[in-house]
């Protein structure tokens, strides 16, 4: 069982600390992705994970093996047998296809064509191995970079931001491709990223790196409809942030009296709603708001509202499909469906 698996992890350079006891498991076989921002701390994470630094504290665990802890243990890269895909996916430009897959094989290896063969095809790319890296698209490279990787039969593959500078399909492509290859190898995969949509429909589970420590690991439907706080929400999708009222299993706030999930003390809260929970009547009963921007995303727009009550002003945003998305200046009516979460008020 290749399962990875990280207790107490921290790092810190000179006085800044950029790791803080990281808890963090990847069950054999699935693939977990570590969502955070520049500067959170992912690449360290990989770095400690490879091999490539030494932890400060904790203890890197690969396949039920140390690899790694506090005491002095430190397994050198080349013994951890740990595969990796980096950003560009980094082929060498002189090299074929398959020479480039090649390269990832044990010297002794190199020669047989029958694992180059194989993981090509698994990737995709049977037909290319005699091409070079020029001649194949950006979405191919990656698809050789995996390739390459998963040719030694690795414990594990590590994955840096590995679709970044892809147009949108081809993103949606490469990303189907790559999974379905890491499925097929029952590979134990991590995927480090800073964008939400790859890391929700990718990962088994979504780890969110925030300054150095995981915020929250969950489930991509149980981070984004459960978040544990209000930055989490805000930083893994659209989020309505409003004060509210909770009392008994209920909270009122502007856009009326809301059902509520979860648990939390009654009285002062923060109302947590997403923007496709927010419907935009024309007529009926609801808070009256002003549509004062919209912004096209194709099937769905996005609707920005201004809503007064109470001499106090609140600026909203929903989410409708595009042929539904009321115009600018028009006035409309706002429900919500559905249940909504609430956190303690900020003092």
């Amino acid at each position: 069982m290749a399962d990875l698996r990280c207790d107490a992890v921290a790092k810190h350079f000179h006085e800044h600390r950029v790791l803080t006891d990281i808890d963090l498991t990847v069950p054999h076989g699935t693939l977990t992705a570590v969502l955070g921002a520049s500067g959170s701390g992912k690449t360290t994470l990989l770095r400690l994970i490879m091999g490539f630094a030494h932890a400060d504290s904790g203890r890197i665990l690969l396949g039920g093996d140390v690899v790694s802890d506090a005491s002095g243990v430190h397994v050198k890269p080349e013994a951890r047998a740990i595969g990796y895909v980096a950003q560009e996916g980094a082929l060498f430009p002189h090299l074929s296809v398959g020479e480039n897959v090649g390269f990832g094989l044990p010297r002794s290896e190199r020669r047989s064509s029958h694992r180059i063969t194989e993981v090509l095809q698994l990737v995709g790319m049977g037909a290319s191995e005699h091409r070079h890296p020029h001649e194949i698209s950006g979405g191919e490279q990656r698809r050789v970079a995996l390739a390459r990787a998963l040719a030694p039969h690795p414990k594990m593959v590590l994955l840096d931001e590995p679709f970044s500078g892809l147009d949108a399909g081809l993103r949606v492509e490469t990303r189907e491709a790559v999974l379905a290859a890491l499925t097929e190898e029952e590979t134990t995969s991590l995927l480090v990223t800073h964008d939400q949509g790859e890391a929700m429909s990718l990962g088994r589970e979504v780890a969110v790196l925030r300054h150095g420590c995981l915020a929250q690991t969950a489930t991509p439907d149980v981070l984004y409809h459960a978040p544990v706080d209000v930055d989490v929400a805000r930083f893994v999708g659209d989020a309505v942030v409003l004060p509210g009222n909770r009392t008994a299993g209920a909270v009122e706030c502007v856009l009326g009296t809301l059902r509520v999930t979860g648990h939390g003390d009654d009285g002062a809260v923060l109302v947590m709603i997403r923007p496709e929970q927010i419907g935009m009547l024309r007529r009926g009963v609801g808070s009256d708001a002003l549509v004062t921007g919209c912004t096209y995303f194709g099937p769905n727009t996005m609707v920005k509202l201004t809503l007064d009550h109470e001499e106090a002003t609140y600026l909203l945003s929903a989410r409708a499909f595009s042929h539904e998305a009321p115009r600018v200046g028009e006035r409309v009516h706002l429900v919500v469906s559905g249940s909504v979460i609430t956190y303690p008020a900020e003092v």
